[in-house]
């Protein structure tokens, strides 16, 4: 017989409720009335909260729907400045001015640390506000473009948003959009249910690395569209996983591009990693790095030196090194013309959101043992790759992660990168121009 909880979820999915709501208190500023308010979870996974899922679902679909196909530029008019929020700017303008007109080697701590407060006020009062302290010191990489890569010509680019209007020989105009697909490289061929047709020699290593750097290569690619273009492309995209377990993009982009533009384009987008090299292992299995309370570092167990730093690393890099690892697409993509209101447009809105209700591991079930040796293999592969700066798999290569902390052990990074539910990829799950 079922518990009287589980009657309860079922009746509350049934109607479209929130299974697991908030309780929040609220109290009247007049009467000073206390009262407990349920507010619906807010998650975006149907595991999770259906109801909750769907109705995000249904959002962004709309998010999609109103945005895609637009005819006209938006017309956005920033509020006014209030009171309060003109007072604080005059008083972060004197400090800062106070602090310019010091004498050169005069101390200016105390005009930083109020250059500070004010910058705190700044936020809370909705402003964003500039730090005046010294400029940090920056690691400056070679700008010029990769020789295994064509050169784009740059333009500069318009602040219009819209695509470009078509006019028929009989006089009718229409303004298309474009939905786009982009995929991973091959690692290797694959079968009809997406395992590799040869798993000893699939690259699994470049497929975690193409995972774990694919929402930069997405960023790198609109930006390298905008400026080919010459006009500020908009655009809503999702991720999801191909059988093979690669991420790939759906993208209803405003506008259009020709098939071989869009090919130009890729060909010469790329996203160049410059980490640490990780070819040798210095720490594994039991011998591993402990953590020093006193000095707040992790030192090498053996001969209790201090392991090198993330900024030691990065400085050992130098000018005539490769990149670590060199993200790029693959050269397969897919476009497709989409007009407002067709039943196409229809289509591929369902297609961008079919599977955000889920995680990505969860897109593509491994019914077969050869599917799930497949998703095991991978996992191994990510499972002692470092996934950003502050990662704990970098002591296994004598590297302390950037702000280290106590507790942290190579192969257990709990980055969202690591969790097998999303494959690798540790960007957001919608990607949407601001």
């Amino acid at each position: 017989m079922p518990l009287a909880r589980d009657v309860v979820k079922e009746v509350a999915i049934e109607h479209g409720a929130c299974i697991r709501p908030v309780q929040l208190r609220r109290t009247s500023l007049d009467t000073r009335q206390v009262d407990h308010v349920l507010v619906p979870c807010g998650h975006t996974l149907a595991s999770v909260c259906p109801s909750c899922a769907e109705r995000a679902k249904t959002l962004r679909a709309a998010q999609c729907r109103e945005g895609w196909h637009l005819e006209h530029e938006p017309v956005i008019d920033p509020e006014p400045p209030t009171d309060d929020q003109k007072w604080w700017i005059e008083k972060r303008a004197e400090a800062q001015q106070l602090r310019d007109e010091a004498a050169a080697g005069q101390d200016t701590t105390d005009l930083d640390e109020l250059i500070t407060e004010l910058d705190g006020e700044l936020a809370k009062a909705g402003i964003r506000g500039k730090a005046a302290s010294s400029k940090p010191t920056r690691r400056h990489r070679s700008t010029r473009r990769r020789q295994d890569a064509p050169d784009l010509p740059r333009r500069k680019t318009d602040p219009r948003t819209v695509g470009k209007t078509y006019t028929t020989p009989d006089g009718k105009t229409f303004r298309p959009s474009l939905f786009l697909t982009l995929t991973c490289p091959s690692y290797g061929r694959v079968l009809e249910d997406g395992t590799p047709a040869d798993q000893a020699s699939y690259d699994y290593q470049q497929a975690a690395r193409d995972a774990l750097h694919f929402a930069a290569l997405f960023d790198r690619f609109i930006q390298n569209l905008r400026r080919y273009l010459g006009y500020d492309v908009q655009y809503f995209a999702s991720i999801e996983p191909q059988r093979r377990l690669a991420p790939h993009v759906h993208m209803a982009m405003r506008g259009t591009v020709s098939r071989a533009e869009l090919r130009r384009v890729l060909a010469a987008t790329y996203h160049q990693v410059w980490w640490p090299a990780t070819s040798a292992v210095k720490f594994s299995g039991d011998h591993l790095p402990v953590w020093d309370e006193h000095s707040g570092n992790y030192l090498d167990p053996a001969t209790g030196e201090v392991l090198t730093t993330w900024d030691q690393a990065l400085d050992v890099i130098g000018k005539d090194d490769q990149p670590r690892h060199v993200a790029r697409f693959g050269e397969q993509f897919k476009a497709e013309g989409v007009l407002a209101g067709s039943k196409d447009a229809a289509r591929c809105i369902g297609y961008l959101t079919k599977y955000l209700t889920k995680q990505l591991g969860d897109c593509h079930h491994a019914d077969t043992d050869t599917q799930r040796a497949h998703a095991a293999r991978l996992a191994d592969a990510l499972r002692f790759e470092p996934c950003s700066p502050t990662c704990a798999n970098w002591m296994r290569y004598g590297i302390q992660p950037k702000n280290a902390r106590t507790g942290l052990v190579p192969g257990r990074c709990k980055g969202k990168a690591h969790d097998s539910g999303h494959l690798g990829y540790a960007g957001r799950r919608v990607l949407a121009s601001r």
